[in-house]
């Protein structure tokens, strides 16, 4: 997500998330070729390195750091928990690129075909191919930055769907949208994908099947609704968004005067939980600020996510487990710095995310993965 989309909503953010998530790729190689090995900062002596949780981090033991240099995000693992896929601006990139490796951080390799950008990967079953989106069909270059008089905003990129061999071979298309369809993530039992899409002229979420028949629409509100997420038992999915009360009618001519332009204002989110077919949707959080890449606990009794509500206008975005009624809301990082984009482990063993903290150089965005205690 790129955010998805997947990211930070007050001006300060901008600096790391809104090149992390917005950005994109130069360079390309032939899209009917596997993409070569990555180079360079696997080799890194920071890479593996054990660092201590900060102060109050009790869930935390064993941190690991799996990246070093340029912006790394959404993370996710394989059913296996062998390999991950992410997005990354690595080696110089003006944008992101996708890429897998394994979880101790060996077999980088890029995945995407260095066309456009990427977001929001994951694995299909058997692990040994993968879906995420691209721009690729829209050109080589990286889709133009938002218009910087328009203030802090995201831009909604003519992202589809792509399914290829988790060694860069055999890209195939598999949404033909030609609007933002990206953020997204496999059911458990590996037969169909919800994601969120422009396809209908709001940013809404949508199921289909992992061949791309049997689209169904999931939301129907006005306003953002992304970074849908499967519960571990499949029956019911996470999402972040802002809707607009019924007497804001400024609010939401200001989001769709900005949706047709290609941007959205995201420094306002909450979650919502919904059954897998759009029944009994609520909302679960009233936290203000920007709340986003919420994912589930293995027991599927709580969701963790990411926060900046205890001051909405910082760059300091924390994680937190919230139970699914929205209840018993538990803080579990505290570094002063961007922590995002959490997943567990499918065997509940491991949490992965994205986090400012450690930066070689200011304003990188690296990916880190920890033992889970409880």
């Amino acid at each position: 997500m790129p955010i998805t989309l997947s990211s930070r909503p007050s001006h300060a953010f901008a600096l790391t998330l809104a090149a992390l998530l917005v950005a994109a790729c130069r360079g390309a190689a032939p899209a009917d070729t596997p993409a070569p090995a990555a180079s360079a900062s696997a080799a890194s002596p920071r890479i593996g390195r054990v660092l201590a949780a900060d102060s109050g981090e009790r869930h935390l033991a064993n941190i690991r750091q799996l990246t070093d240099g340029g912006e790394n995000a959404e993370a996710y693992f394989s059913a296996d928990d062998r390999w991950i896929t992410f997005q990354s601006t690595r080696d110089g990139r003006a944008c992101d690129q996708q890429y897998v490796m394994r979880t101790d951080g060996t077999g980088l390799r890029r995945v995407s075909d260095g066309r456009g950008k990427t977001t929001c990967g994951w694995f299909l079953p058997g692990g040994t191919r993968l879906f995420f989106a691209s721009t690729t069909h829209a050109g080589a270059d990286c889709p133009p930055r938002p218009d910087p008089s328009k203030g802090y905003v995201w831009g909604i990129d003519k992202f589809d769907i792509y399914t290829v061999n988790r060694d860069g071979s055999d890209t195939r298309r598999l949404t033909n949208y030609g609007v933002y369809t990206a953020e997204g993530v496999l059911s458990p039992d590996g037969r169909r994908i919800v994601f969120t899409s422009l396809k209908d002229g709001d940013l809404d979420i949508y199921t289909m099947n992992v061949d791309g028949s049997d689209v169904r629409r999931l939301t129907t509100t006005p306003g953002y609704d992304g970074g849908p997420w499967w519960s571990p038992d499949g029956t019911k999915i996470v999402y972040r968004a802002w809707h607009y009360a019924a007497g804001d009618t400024a609010g939401l001519r200001q989001y769709r005067e900005l949706l047709a332009q290609g941007m959205i204002r995201p420094n306002r989110m909450e979650l919502f939980v919904m059954n897998a077919d759009g029944s009994d949707n609520r909302q679960i959080t009233n936290l203000g600020g920007a709340n986003f890449g919420p994912s589930w606990t293995r027991d599927g009794t709580r969701i963790i996510f990411s926060s900046n509500h205890r001051n909405p206008r910082s760059r300091n975005f924390d994680l937190f487990l919230v139970d699914v009624d929205g209840r018993n809301l538990e803080q579990v990082t505290t570094n002063g710095e961007f922590d995002g984009f959490p997943m567990f482990s499918h065997d509940g063993t491991k949490l992965i995310w994205a986090s400012n903290r450690f930066d070689a150089r200011q304003g990188e965005t690296n990916l880190f993965i920890a033992d889970w205690t409880r």
